[in-house]
């Protein structure tokens, strides 16, 4: 099954060498799980003041700078995992640096027929 491990935490509480460490052990994270087999992707965001937020309402189109919803924590980046079940994808979760001063929300992937497969941004870069 896969598991989408949304990384949520408050852009301002870290330093940027605590920053530069998170993303160096995320990384040692990624290539350990890739060797496994339990990586399908993973990428940090840009600051939260890059977002934008698009609504359709009433047929209309809404554009507004910033992310939706007004939290404390704010959504950072993601892991796409395979795991057995959720004790696993929550044993990753756990590992996850952004864990120690943020949270790591699990949810499991739902399969829907028909999807086409994830892609690979360097292989569709190469294409064109």
């Amino acid at each position: 099954m896969e598991y989408l491990l949304l990384i949520y935490a408050d852009e301002q509480v870290w330093t940027e060498s605590e920053r530069e460490k998170c993303y160096a052990e995320s990384t040692g994270l990624a290539q350990d799980l890739h060797s496994k087999g339990k990586l399908v992707g993973t990428r940090p965001l840009q600051p939260v003041a890059t977002a934008t937020s698009v609504q359709i309402r009433e047929g209309r189109r809404i554009v507004r700078d910033g992310p939706f919803a007004e939290t404390r924590e704010q959504l950072g980046g993601f892991f796409l995992i395979h795991a057995k079940d959720l004790d696993e994808a929550i044993a990753i979760a756990a590992r996850i640096p952004g864990a120690r001063k943020g949270t790591v929300e699990v949810r499991p992937i739902i399969e829907l027929p028909n999807l086409p497969p994830m892609s690979n941004p360097e292989m569709a870069h190469a294409e064109n």
